[in-house]
């Protein structure tokens, strides 16, 4: 970078910063994630004080610091002023800035993941209300995609059997450490159990264990969720057709209903909604290996609410 620098970037976090200062992290297409101060940007009539709010995106001049950049020219180009409208879809975008500040990169372009965030920002601000946990699921798988960590919902994981939602009721889970949907067996693939356990369950456990060593799973996450496939988070026909569709560009209309789904069709519960996002946040968890603390709000704001009840 040259001591002096341009680029379009998205507010994802801000904090104060002395007594009237703003310190920044940004998703720019240019340069990836960047942290800058907006100086005297908490000051009433600081041009910056719009421009440094969380999702604003600004056209920026940046000045290179010894430590921390600065901004010295912002113009807005969109700021998502319907987010901070709505809890719901507040808590949604947060849910969103935060596993897109897991994955991206310093000082390298991040034009693939800023035009994601972009676009999954807008769904959530322009779809009715109703629609927002579904945009919120799909921004989460589509992230994960992004970051070559999609979980399989297509096929077994363990025996690569393909899955569809009306011949599996009542048979299948999801299991994070494994990769996606399973089969629901009645035995563990334990230590104890290898001697009894088929080719394909032993070969599966050793793939793990091959994972563990290598560093893929890291020590520290892998107690976190069970290997056997009995213990996964079961699915019913209505979750694992979710979950299979999650991967289309767009999978819901501009009433809010699903495209799939014919126009009279009774559209999926808001329980429905809720165990396919748990599952997804479990499996990016654990794969990532941080927590997700706006997905705290998640049940609060669409159990509570009206407009979310089934």
């Amino acid at each position: 970078m040259s001591a002096t620098y341009k680029a379009t970037g998205i507010n994802l976090k801000a904090s104060p910063l002395g007594e009237y200062d703003r310190l920044l992290t940004i998703l720019t297409k240019e340069f990836g994630l960047v942290r800058a101060v907006a100086p005297g940007s908490r000051k009433h009539q600081s041009s910056l004080r719009g421009r440094s709010g969380l999702f604003v995106i600004n056209q920026l001049l940046i000045v290179k610091g010894r430590s921390l950049d600065k901004i010295i020219q912002a113009e807005s180009l969109e700021s998502f002023t319907g987010l901070g409208q709505d809890l719901g879809k507040l808590t949604a975008a947060q849910y969103l800035a935060e596993l897109t500040l897991f994955q991206a990169l310093s000082e390298q372009p991040q034009n693939e993941l800023y035009s994601l965030l972009q676009e999954h920002l807008s769904r959530i601000e322009q779809l009715p209300r109703e629609a927002t946990l579904a945009c919120l699921t799909q921004g989460i798988f589509h992230l994960l995609a992004l970051a070559g960590l999609a979980p399989q919902v297509h096929h077994c994981c363990l025996t690569n059997q393909s899955l569809t939602p009306a011949s599996e009721t009542g048979r299948v889970g999801f299991n994070s450490k494994l990769g996606g949907v399973v089969l629901r067996l009645q035995k563990s693939f334990s230590a104890a159990d290898q001697t009894a356990a088929s080719p394909l369950g032993s070969k599966v456990e050793q793939n793990l264990a091959s994972s563990a060593r290598s560093g893929a799973i890291a020590p520290a996450a892998r107690g976190h969720f069970p290997t056997s496939t009995d213990q996964s988070t079961p699915l019913n026909a209505v979750e694992l057709a979710l979950l299979q569709q999650l991967s289309k560009p767009e999978i819901v209309r501009s009433d809010g209903s699903l495209l799939s789904a014919p126009a009279d069709a009774a559209q999926p519960s808001v329980d429905a909604w809720l165990t396919v996002e748990r599952v997804l946040r479990h499996y990016a968890e654990y794969h990532l290996e941080r927590s997700i603390r706006s997905a705290s709000l998640v049940d609060s704001c669409f159990l509570s609410s009206p407009a979310f009840e089934s």
